[in-house]
């Protein structure tokens, strides 16, 4: 307003982000999984939730989407929505529940939801034959880190009607492994064996060539058999390494952050 008093900021810390680091990351990582798997590498998600870690998520998914990234992956509706806003037209897997309220966003974002109740996946039917249309989704399984996903051991009761669903398309499957990086856990053995289970039983319902995928960070560095058709590296796409895997993989960390002295004492 005019005679108000202006404000001057200067920021003496600033966080820079280098995006050549991350598409450095993106090589590397990409070169690792051919090393071990040749031709049959799976494919990589660029996982840009929560602001792309606070890096920036629609410079992150430009970057990532430019080094290969087959899909992009977030945590709710409005991150998916600003990523599309952005003029990002790869499919957009959003990991988090959602609201009856999120709907119209999924159907306008061209969004691939995660089921991960048969709440959700009635929503989505009411929502999709109201528009007259059929979407694709993925499923969540828990297979022991006790968050978002269907139960492994309760599948045959769950995915009757979910499959049923005539306009719901299933495109996917994964679930998260919570111990990954800790070499030699218990959970995580556990986790692989609950996840093969999940895939037998959807198998003995007819379900054929959806997409499989498990390996975060720690998976992709710990366990090529975890890798499936897409791995899902977050922090460590970012630079940022389990501390068991350290070194593995050249990777580099994208941020820095830098200040000023101001006092030494």
């Amino acid at each position: 307003e005019p005679g108000a008093r202006r404000r001057v900021v200067n920021r003496s810390t600033v966080a820079n982000v280098d995006l050549e680091s991350l598409a450095h990351n993106a090589r590397v990582i990409r070169a690792h999984l051919a090393a071990l798997r040749g031709a049959d590498s799976p494919a990589f998600a660029g996982v840009v939730k929560a602001d792309a870690y606070g890096h920036g998520a629609v410079p992150a998914a430009r970057t990532l989407v430019e080094s290969g990234a087959s899909m992009l992956a977030c945590a709710d509706i409005d991150e998916g929505l600003e990523l599309r806003a952005a003029g990002l037209d790869v499919p957009i897997l959003v990991f988090g529940a959602f609201s009856l309220g999120d709907l119209d966003g999924i159907f306008e974002g061209r969004l691939t939801p995660t089921v991960s109740t048969p709440t959700a996946a009635r929503r989505l039917q009411e929502a999709a034959a109201a528009r007259g249309v059929r979407l694709g989704y993925h499923l969540g399984v828990d297979t022991g880190m006790l968050r978002l996903g269907l139960r492994h051991d309760n599948l045959e009761r769950t995915l009757p009607a979910i499959l049923d669903s005539p306009n719901l398309v299933l495109e996917g499957v994964y679930t998260h492994f919570a111990t990954a990086d800790t070499p030699g856990d218990d959970l995580f053995a556990r986790q692989r064996r609950n996840f093969a289970e999940a895939e037998a039983t959807l198998a003995a319902r007819g379900v054929r060539g959806c997409l499989r995928h498990a390996a975060n960070s720690g998976a992709l560095l710990a366990d090529p058999g975890t890798w499936f058709d897409l791995v899902r590296p977050g922090l460590l796409m970012y630079g940022v390494a389990p501390d068991a895997f350290d070194g593995r993989i050249d990777v580099r960390p994208v941020m820095s952050v830098r200040s000023r002295v101001a006092a030494v004492k």
